[in-house]
């Protein structure tokens, strides 16, 4: 009889919900800056917004599909950094911190 392990996901999960939550309070804080000079500010408020959210649905998918789930968090990573104006980056380690572990913690 083959043993399997089973592997609690519950850091992963929990990484990649603080992550989300910073990254769409600081998504809401691009768009509501409106005077930062940049004309591009809100658009990218709503990218950091939308790849939070994300980072919501992977937690979500953690302890059911692992690897759609990583590549979920890093995909998110990316659009947090990109739609972040040095704002975002707490959200960004948090994120990426998750979608690491998930992918390679066996």
């Amino acid at each position: 009889m083959k043993r399997t392990t089973t592997i609690s996901r519950n850091f992963e999960m929990m990484m990649g919900l603080i992550g989300s939550i910073i990254g769409i309070f600081s998504g809401s804080f691009l768009i509501f800056l409106k005077e930062a000079g940049s004309v591009h500010t809100p658009f990218l408020g709503l990218i950091a917004i939308i790849a939070s959210l994300l980072g919501i649905l992977s937690s979500c998918y953690v302890k059911s599909h692992e690897e759609l789930a990583g590549v979920g968090f890093i995909i998110a990573t990316m659009f947090v950094i990109i739609g972040s104006e040095y704002i975002n980056v707490l959200s960004a380690i948090f994120l990426l911190i998750a979608g690491i572990s998930t992918l390679f913690r066996h």
